[in-house]
């Protein structure tokens, strides 16, 4: 493979389609393979079984195969955005990325199917007769008025959803944009005038989405290339259109544009003028969505509207009308209650659920995709980004709800809720295994210090921690600092209001602070001037001493700086007779699972007590998160096979062990394929203790548990909680500069938990 890089945008994007290998699809099996047994139930003679409970409850269909989560995306490629009737062959680039972006935001699996047929009746025909196949369709890139006669046709004649994404999807985008449009300049749908460009499918769509949203029909003017579509009006004319006739008389668009407060465009570039701008009423509201161009360019709506509200097609301008915020997720809802079709009330809900995230608090992960974009609810926020990961949750949710109270759902679920949470956890890696730790946390509320307040990751941590738990953040760092960056990312939260500010610069608790360090220091070298200058430069140690006083109940730090310095002041104040670092584990989530690593930081070559105080802090935190222990002790040395330094102190550590009368299952010294393969290691030590793949990894240096995490981290996709700090009794957690803000409200959960139950 040709691995240089591309210098231009036409050859990078023809190389990503070539590379690695052609296209943007494969098929993969969802069931092992591997032997005999797994043929005979995939295939004959056991798929008969399947067979028949389908032929005896067609429904049963969702049970027993992928038509419940699969969708066909279909096109005769008479009307691809941008590039016309290219025909269906040339479409197929198109479609395979619109099933690329039903996978990743939504999880459904999708089949593209081109058709070389122009016929609209015999095209509706060929996409019925697919429907033992699919769970839904999605029409696409079909030409108006070709799109309506087979959408119509196809959503009489099937019992599955028929969605035309270029006609519903873009009106429930724009419905969304304008909802939220008319709450920033203060109008209302039933008062405006609406001038639209443009006739086609999208067009006409988001005209009649308008009109459920409450646009009287008599105050919409429908123009084109032949001006204003008027009754009696004759060329260029189609039904959908003749709906939307004003007067008897002919008008161009600068003739009809006095007054308008919202125009919308979906014809081409250069439609509207900064002249026809002036005309609209104040707080004019511009949707210029024609692509690659826009009927007009936002610098030239400013230059003479500066008040106005303004959405593009395109991602390189605030407000970008993109179908890719409601087909994911309106196929979701609609799939997984078994709708039967996608009505006027489940794409309404689609229109609330993504008009309220855009004024709701900006998510953590949206942020850091979009780094540097104001993602504040206001003229250049209307609509949230695509890879917000809360829309599959909100708006999936709402449309199934939609479907069930419309009665169209032929699988209604009992508790939304639950769904809900399911949605969050396929877009959150760690909510489910995470569960547990927030319902022990939610039993008592916990005062979490945070050393680096004025981190955006913190800040997002913190407004979290008071949307989701029980907790109270206590943020050190400079006021002014803090309120700028707070209002800088959109979040609600203000200092003092919302939590506890601590100012190393000017905070009147300095005096009795720097004491304190002074008093527990003074024979470690620390004289008081040293301890004042600290308390006003060192956070960590300013959240050491709060927890030290009982100010805070634990501390977080670690978002930059290393590791070990952390530890040392964490360790210095908090460290008692009965409370020392026995060393960091890593959760690592992964596609298959769960696995725990430990030691990632603590100690750099553990001694055979300390290895053993490592295992049995790892039980204790495993079963935080609901799992039962499979410790491995991992080495270069296998069952004795070596006589390494590493494999003789995890011997002696096994010793040590054997002597506490455990409760969990440990094993060791082995190699990590052993550990994790239960086969290979009944071939190599048939007596194990340890039944099924190990689920925790210990180590005996922590250069290989380091990186063990790091390669699951950055080849294997893991996601990584932690690293937890074990043997401090929960009052302090040290992070790693790389975690992100989700990571911090997963660790502030984890200090959440009471004092005592975890060491």
């Amino acid at each position: 493979m040709n691995e240089d890089k591309p210098d231009s945008l036409r050859a990078a994007a023809l190389f990503y389609h070539e590379h690695p290998k052609p296209g943007k699809l494969e098929i993969r099996a969802t069931k092992p393979l591997a032997n005999g047994r797994d043929l005979s139930r995939a295939y004959s003679p056991g798929v008969a079984e399947a067979c028949l409970e389908i032929k005896e409850t067609p429904a049963d269909a969702a049970r027993y195969t992928a038509r419940g989560n699969l969708v066909a995306v279909v096109t005769n490629g008479s009307a691809v955005l941008g590039l016309g009737n290219i025909g269906a062959l040339a479409s197929k680039p198109v479609m395979e990325g619109k099933a690329v972006l039903f996978k990743k935001f939504a999880n459904i699996d999708c089949f593209d199917i081109e058709l070389d047929e122009s016929d609209p009746e015999k095209l509706a025909d060929i996409v019925c007769a697919l429907e033992p196949t699919f769970g839904a369709i999605n029409l696409e890139d079909i030409k108006a008025p070709d799109c309506f006669i087979v959408e119509r046709l196809c959503r009489e004649r099937m019992s599955i959803p028929v969605f035309h994404d270029d006609q519903h999807g873009t009106a429930i985008v724009v419905g969304a944009a304008a909802t939220n449009a008319l709450k920033v300049v203060n109008k209302a749908f039933g008062d405006i005038k609406v001038v639209s460009t443009g006739g086609g499918a999208a067009g006409i769509a988001c005209l009649n989405m308008l009109l459920k949203l409450g646009v009287k029909r008599e105050n919409v003017y429908l123009c084109d290339l032949e001006g204003l579509v008027y009754e009696g009006r004759e060329a260029q004319m189609t039904p959908q259109k003749a709906e939307f006739a004003q007067g008897s008389v002919p008008a161009a668009l600068g003739d009809v544009i006095e007054g308008a407060d919202l125009f919308l465009g979906l014809s081409g570039p250069g439609v509207l003028t900064q002249a026809m701008v002036r005309k609209m009423a104040a707080k004019p509201i511009i949707f210029a969505l024609a692509n690659p161009t826009p009927e007009i360019l936002p610098d030239l709506v400013r230059e003479v509207a500066p008040d106005a509200v303004i959405a593009t097609g395109r991602s390189d301008f605030p407000n970008q009308v993109n179908n890719v915020l409601c087909f994911p997720f309106i196929f979701r809802g609609a799939l997984d209650v078994g709708a039967t079709e996608i009505n006027d009330e489940m794409q309404l809900a689609c229109i609330d659920g993504i008009a309220a995230m855009a004024r709701a608090t900006t998510s953590a992960e949206a942020a850091a995709i979009y780094r540097g974009e104001q993602l504040t609810f206001g003229r250049d926020y209307l609509i949230p980004k695509p890879f917000d990961p809360r829309l599959m949750g909100v708006v999936a949710s709402a449309v199934a709800k939609a479907a069930m109270d419309s009665g169209v759902a032929t699988r209604p679920m009992r508790d939304l809720a639950a769904y809900k949470a399911k949605l969050n956890q396929s877009v959150f890696r760690s909510a489910l295994i995470m569960r547990p730790v927030f319902e022990a946390a939610a039993t008592t509320s916990r005062r979490i210090v945070f050393a680096e307040g004025e981190d955006e990751r913190v800040l997002r941590a913190a407004q979290a921690m008071l949307e989701e738990t029980t907790d109270k953040p206590i943020l050190i760092g400079r006021p002014e600092v803090i309120e700028a960056r707070v209002e800088r990312a959109g979040l609600d939260i203000r200092p003092t209001r919302d939590f506890e500010l601590v100012n190393p610069e000017n905070d009147p608790r300095y005096r009795d602070y720097w004491g304190t360090y002074h008093e527990v220091m003074q024979r470690r070298g620390v004289t008081p001037d040293l301890a004042r200058a600290i308390m006003r430069t060192n956070t960590t140690a300013i959240g050491a001493v709060m927890v030290h006083r009982a100010e805070a109940d634990s501390l977080i730090c670690g978002t930059f700086g290393q590791y070990l310095w952390h530890l040392n002041y964490v360790q210095q104040l908090l460290g008692t007779g009965t409370l020392h670092p026995v060393g960091a584990l890593s959760l690592m989530i992964l596609e298959d699972g769960p696995l725990f690593i430990a030691d990632t930081h603590v100690h750099a070559h553990p001694t055979p007590l300390q290895i053993a105080e490592t295992v049995i802090a790892t039980a204790r935190h495993v079963r935080r998160f609901g799992v039962e222990p499979k410790i491995a002790l991992c080495s270069g040395s296998q069952f004795g096979n070596l006589d390494s330094d590493s494999g003789q102190r995890m011997r002696d550590a096994l010793i040590l062990l054997d002597d506490r009368g455990l409760d969990f299952e440990y094993e060791g010294e082995m190699h990590i394929d052993s550990a994790l393969d239960p086969d290979l290691r009944e071939r190599i030590f048939p007596n194990s203790r340890l039944e099924g793949a190990a689920n925790a990894l210990v180590f005996s240096n922590t250069d290989a548990a380091g990186a063990a995490r790091n390669i699951l981290k950055m080849k294997a996709g893991g996601l990584e909680v932690g690293p937890v700090l074990m043997g401090m009794g929960n009052r302090a957690h040290i992070v790693t500069p790389a975690i992100t803000a989700r990571g911090l409200l997963n660790m502030s959960a984890l200090a959440g938990t009471p004092v005592g139950l975890y060491g």
